[in-house]
């Protein structure tokens, strides 16, 4: 049995196992990779909960996309998925439509979206202003980056719909006949026959999109490079993070910073050991929430 799981083994020790020790031992060090590493005790952690503001700034922008983002994509991948259970023909042609934003490169369709959400040329502003509508200033407004952010995400959510469509198309429909015999209405099926029925995929969809929220980085750092209308290559790339005001600024980002910009590379692993215990908890939590839904409070 052993020589079975010892490529696994391996796998999980060479790639999981010996990277986290090795994060959480860098964390109480300091060093830039040109030096030896240096033991500093607690000193690293003292300064992230102590005096790093824009650690704290970092992590409330990421907090804010994970409790809008992850629900704005599952409401709308369900809601995609739904519907396309009711198409009676060319069911296959609208489900590609809608999965092929999924398939465009997250750069590419950062790209996109910042110059169509451009506030001076872009084409929604220009499609608000026939209506009398003053469209705001989208990834160049504080106010306004990170719900662009979340727009953007809720464009390509083909991935999840397809998922949703697979738990969806797997519900038996005997459950919605005998409903509909009842009297149910279209909320009370939804409420007792689908959500308990697609619960494993929710709880599916919610873990991997927290955990995914939490790691936002290439769309946050993408659109505050192009909003910010800096062409920056190489180590300047970091330059723009956080444009505007440091509503972009995500604590992936941060780490970055701290790792390749600063070369601090003993205080990134400190941030780094903190991301993994937040998303270790998250998933706990959800996990248990999420199973408490299942069976409705009862004990196993």
């Amino acid at each position: 049995m052993l020589s079975f799981l010892a490529p696994a083994l391996i796998g999980i020790s060479v790639f999981l196992i010996y990277p986290l020790l090795s994060a959480i031992y860098f964390s109480f060090t300091r060093f830039d990779l040109l030096t030896a590493p240096v033991w500093v005790g607690l000193r690293n952690y003292e300064h992230l909960f102590g005096s790093d503001q824009t650690a704290w700034k970092a992590a409330a922008n990421t907090l804010w996309l994970v409790v809008f983002l992850v629900p704005a994509r599952m409401l709308a991948a369900l809601g995609t998925a739904m519907l396309l259970t009711t198409v009676k023909r060319g069911g296959s042609v609208f489900r590609i439509i809608f999965y092929l934003p999924a398939l465009a490169p997250p750069v590419a369709a950062t790209i996109a979206f910042v110059f169509l959400f451009n506030p001076a040329t872009g084409p929604v502003n220009e499609l608000l202003a026939v209506f009398g509508v003053d469209g705001p200033l989208w990834f160049d407004s504080p106010e306004w980056a990170k719900p662009s952010l979340v727009l953007l995400g809720t464009w390509a959510v083909g991935d999840l719909m397809v998922i949703f469509l697979a738990g969806l198309l797997d519900v038996p429909k005997p459950l919605y006949e005998a409903a509909s015999i009842d009297g149910a209405s279209s909320w009370q099926k939804f409420r007792f026959i689908t959500l308990p029925s697609i619960s494993p995929v929710l709880m599916f969809a919610g873990i991997t999109g927290v955990i995914q929220t939490l790691q936002f980085f290439t769309q946050a750092a993408v659109a505050a490079s192009v909003a910010s209308g800096q062409a920056t290559t190489g180590g300047g790339i970091s330059s723009t993070f956080g444009y505007p005001d440091q509503a972009l600024l995500t604590y992936p980002m941060h780490l970055y910073v701290s790792g390749f910009r600063f070369y601090d590379m003993g205080y990134a692993n400190a941030l780094a050991v903190m991301l993994f215990l937040v998303a270790f908890a998250v998933t706990l939590v959800l996990l248990r929430r999420f199973r408490v839904f299942v069976t409705g409070g009862e004990r196993g």
